[in-house]
């Protein structure tokens, strides 16, 4: 029974021949003429993507991105100890980095849209959690990769695992200038990299892939020695912001569940309300539309925060009308971004609608009350002598009458000059 369950799981089933899949691997590896091409084309669209904070260019640009390739063979090269493999597959994977960085941050320092957006943020903490999805998505791809029939798991290996955006993100942090989201994004690439590779050494080590060069055992253990403090070096900062991470959204549930307690449920209107976890103490700065506190009644509630277990943090409520108005236009300026070019067109389109449009709609209805001879009443605006230095837009009035109306139309001319204060109205007849 216990033969049958082995057999039934066994990634046994299904192998390509080992000589076959290691060519394949090997191929795979070069960072020359196309490949550099393809890579650098990926980079500049996943840059796009995290520039106009667009999940499906980010997308695309993982999909067509050949960086698991030397990712994949440092791991097959440590598997069957081929020195001479890992040595290509590290000196391409330093190519390809270095390329990458280069063009992402000559991307970056062109283009004039500099916000850091949320996609470009979430590359610069990595946790355990990257760890683990570096880790198994590194299993998936290379279980893929031994199989006869590959399947699709490589399409989701590429995005899942993510090399292409915290590449782009350390150059982002290049091109403005700030070192912590380019080690926080660099960290994260470097993670995926590492535990793509251990993931595929374990599964090579699993499969008993022959071993290129023969090496005594006291070698063989040095390696897994190096490999596991590799390993732990990766994991205990991502471990410690993970557990930070945790920490940040436990504080940040119990602060949303006091405000409701004390303050939403009471009636009072919260207008400004900014948490700023990383102080010392923690503060939390609020405003309310029109509820005053005293110092005893802040001094209460502070000490409510600490019966409830939220210690080191502090409320400050901002009550001086001048002060609120401050923080809430800050808040506003932080979150304007600059208006992209669809938006400038509208806005452009707009303006030329609002320049042609009588705003008056009742007009029509009054001329044919106070001008019953007049009929087919109609009502617009064009501009006279177009393109040139007087140009000008003015009023005009179509109307269809039985007989000429002279005195009648001049009536309605100064009449319409008054009501919509436009001194260049044309009134005619058809």
């Amino acid at each position: 029974m216990i033969q049958k369950f082995v057999r039934f799981i066994s990634l046994h089933l299904g192998e390509e021949d080992q000589q076959r899949v290691l060519e394949n691997v090997s191929d795979d590896i070069s960072f020359r003429g196309s490949n550099l091409w393809i890579l650098a084309c990926a980079i500049v669209i996943a840059s796009i993507g995290l520039n106009v904070n667009s999940t499906a260019v980010i997308i695309g640009a993982m999909l067509i991105s050949p960086l698991m390739g030397p990712i994949v063979g440092a791991g097959f090269a440590l598997g069957t100890y081929n020195f001479q493999l890992l040595k290509r597959s590290m000196k391409n994977l330093l190519i390809a980095t270095i390329v990458s960085l280069l063009v992402s941050f000559i991307y970056f320092s062109l283009s004039p849209f500099k916000e850091t957006q949320s996609e470009l943020l979430a590359r610069t903490a990595p946790n355990i959690y990257d760890v683990l999805i570096a880790f198994f998505g590194g299993l998936v791809g290379v279980i893929a990769i031994t199989r006869v029939k590959k399947g699709n798991p490589i399409p989701g290996v590429a995005i899942a695992t993510a090399l292409m955006p915290p590449l782009c993100t350390a150059g982002y942090g290049l091109a403005v200038g700030n070192w912590i989201y380019f080690f926080g994004a660099f960290y994260l690439y470097t993670i995926n990299c590492f535990f793509i590779c251990i993931a595929t050494f374990l599964i090579i080590k699993y499969l008993k892939y022959r071993p290129i060069n023969l090496v005594d055992k006291k070698y063989e253990l040095q390696i897994r020695y190096g490999i596991t403090a590799l390993i732990i070096i990766m994991i205990v900062p991502s471990s410690y912001l993970a557990y930070n991470l945790l920490n940040e959204k436990k504080f940040n549930q119990h602060i949303d569940q006091f405000l409701n307690t004390e303050f939403s449920q009471k009636g009072y209107t919260l207008i400004y309300k900014k948490v700023n976890y990383n102080a010392s103490p923690r503060k939390i700065e609020l405003a309310f539309l029109s509820k005053k506190f005293s110092a005893d009644e802040l001094k209460a509630m502070n000490n409510k925060l600490k019966s409830l277990g939220i210690l080191n943090t502090e409320v400050v409520i901002k009550q001086d009308a001048t002060d609120i108005k401050s923080e809430i236009l800050n808040e506003i300026g932080q979150q304007t971004t600059i208006l992209s070019e669809k938006d400038i067109a509208i806005n452009d389109l707009r303006q030329k609608v609002e320049k042609y449009t009588i705003k008056d709609s009742g007009v029509v209805k009054e001329i044919k009350i106070l001008f019953p001879e007049f009929y087919d009443i109609s009502i617009g605006k064009i501009t006279n002598n177009p393109g040139t230095d007087s140009s000008k837009v003015s009023s005009i009035i179509l109307y269809k009458s039985v007989k000429e109306e002279k005195d009648q139309e001049l009536k309605l001319k100064d009449w319409i000059s008054e009501k919509l204060s436009d001194k260049n109205v044309q009134v005619i007849r058809q």
